[in-house]
């Protein structure tokens, strides 16, 4: 168990947004505020993590040929555990998510790391893994929530800041509303993503310099 690269793979390397373009309904969604990203990001790392250390306590009790469905059957009982807390103690967050947080059940990051990671590693390593793949998805679709409400509302922290109405950035009137429309959805994470494969590819430059 590597805990650095697996760190680096949930943030960087294998981010599930930028790198692995998975999650791209909910990614393009939900983020029109930091709420809505924060509050998905949040319960997909606890999904993540939990479905993750069960899949990985079973994995040698679950029949190959059935794995698939049962991986499914796991992932949703902790999904509707997620998904009845935030309608007792997030209402609101509840209500903006809609359908998004039960469709977290058939969510590829969630299935992918079950069967490309959960299903052949230990449980603390398989948490690990969770963990941080969830903290990459949470980071991706915040950064992007927060470039679409800023741009599209001229606000920040909405949601979550100044009672909920976010933090007033531009006046009234010039924000570019497209930006909160799936017009927006799709041309922040275009942009976001160019942006990240560019990163990634100056980071690979210097490492090569040092090396020689």
């Amino acid at each position: 168990m590597n805990i650095g690269k697996q760190f680096k793979e949930g943030l960087l390397t294998k981010n599930p947004v930028f790198v692995q373009l998975l999650g791209m309904c909910s990614s393009l969604a939900i983020t029109t505020s930091m709420f809505n990203g924060l509050g998905m990001g949040i319960s997909v790392t606890l999904i993540l993590i939990c479905s993750n250390v069960f899949i990985s306590a079973l994995r040698k009790v679950i029949p190959s040929n059935i794995r698939i469905a049962a991986y499914i059957v796991i992932i949703a009982g902790f999904v509707t555990m997620v998904d009845l807390l935030l309608q007792a103690f997030l209402p609101a967050l509840s209500e903006n998510l809609g359908v998004f947080i039960p469709l977290i059940v058939v969510n590829c990051i969630i299935l992918g790391r079950a069967e490309a990671f959960a299903s052949k590693n230990g449980v603390l390593a398989s948490a690990f893994d969770g963990l941080f793949q969830g903290i990459g998805y949470t980071m991706a679709i915040t950064i992007m929530s927060i470039i679409r409400e800023f741009l599209g509302a001229g606000t920040f922290g909405g949601g979550v800041l100044n009672g909920g109405e976010g933090i007033r950035i531009l006046p009234e009137g010039y924000p570019a509303l497209q930006m909160v429309m799936p017009v927006g959805g799709f041309l922040a994470l275009g942009f976001l993503i160019a942006g990240f494969q560019w990163l990634m590819k100056k980071m690979e430059e210097k490492q090569k310099e040092g090396v020689k």
